[in-house]
């Protein structure tokens, strides 16, 4: 008798892991005629089921299993790995990410790094993916973590596997995604490796900056003095600031008064350098040429 049930048991344990769960059953040594059936449920299968919804999985479960093999390939030293999921998702056409109006998207994002740093990382990265408008909804630092949230109205929800590729541009990795519901998203981000990804002055290149409505950021790490210069068509009211590689703030030279030309000495520890206005950018009609110098003792 003890054998049969045995075999019904292990019958269902395999069955109900085809379910995409884990099933563990043992012998009760209380008492012989009862069994313990402990449940786990498998985190690759529940991570697939966060990112679409419960109708598509149920409709495609068998399908998924197949594409999802073997199982091994979506993990990365012992965790899921989530872009590597939402491709695979994308390419089987089972992951929506387009809404039947425009609604309103809410993103969150997690990193262990500088705050200030993360946000500036963040921000070029979601502009450079086309989201201009959005607003900080909320943010939130501690010892080992900051948090910041974003809300934007949009007709879809943000594509990982684009926004993985723009942060790769400036070495921070997705490690992993929670998807709350179709307009609400929780990223992690890596970002111990991260730096801005801007252009980086050389020793005696000249570098023109086109006319833009944003502040020019620049790697100043192998210079040591800069000339900045402007046409007599500009109306240049000189904002310059200096900041390190956690992008805190080291010096700022501001002049109340039309420039055609400034030249400045970079602080030793600095690592980024910003140009603006201190009024508007649209004083800033034609390019600013810049005249980098390295000191060479």
């Amino acid at each position: 008798m003890v054998k049969s049930l045995l075999f019904f048991l292990l019958l269902f344990s395999y069955t109900y892991a085809q379910e995409g769960n884990e099933t563990t059953a043992f012998l009760d040594t209380n008492n012989s005629q009862e069994f313990v059936i402990v449940q786990e449920k498998d985190p690759l299968i529940e991570k697939i089921k966060s990112f679409i919804e419960p109708e598509v999985y149920n409709k495609n479960r068998r399908f998924i299993d197949i594409v999802f093999s073997p199982r091994t390939d979506y993990f990365k030293n012992g965790n899921i790995n989530v872009v590597k999921v939402i491709a695979t998702l994308k390419e089987n056409g089972l992951l929506k990410l387009f809404f039947n109006k425009p609604k309103e998207l809410k993103l969150h994002f997690k990193t262990n790094g500088s705050a200030l740093f993360f946000v500036k990382l963040m921000s070029d990265a979601l502009r450079n993916i086309g989201y201009y408008r959005y607003v900080t909804t909320s943010s939130n630092f501690n010892k080992t973590e900051f948090t910041w949230s974003i809300s934007l109205k949009s007709e879809y929800a943000t594509d990982p596997l684009i926004l993985q590729k723009e942060l790769l541009k400036s070495g921070c990795t997705i490690t992993d995604i929670q998807r709350t519901s179709a307009t609400q998203w929780t990223y992690t981000v890596d970002m111990i490796h991260g730096f801005l990804n801007v252009q980086k002055l050389q020793d005696h290149q000249k570098v023109k900056l086109k006319r833009s409505l944003y502040a020019h950021w620049l790697d100043v790490s192998n210079i040591d003095i800069i000339t900045i210069a402007t046409s007599r068509r500009n109306n240049w009211y000189p904002y310059v600031a200096y900041y390190d590689e956690a992008l805190s703030l080291l010096k700022v030279i501001k002049k109340d008064r039309r420039s055609k030309r400034v030249t400045i000495k970079i602080p030793t520890s600095a690592r980024y350098l910003k140009i603006s206005d201190i009024y508007t950018l649209k004083n800033v009609t034609e390019d600013l040429i810049l005249y980098p110098r390295a000191n060479h003792f």
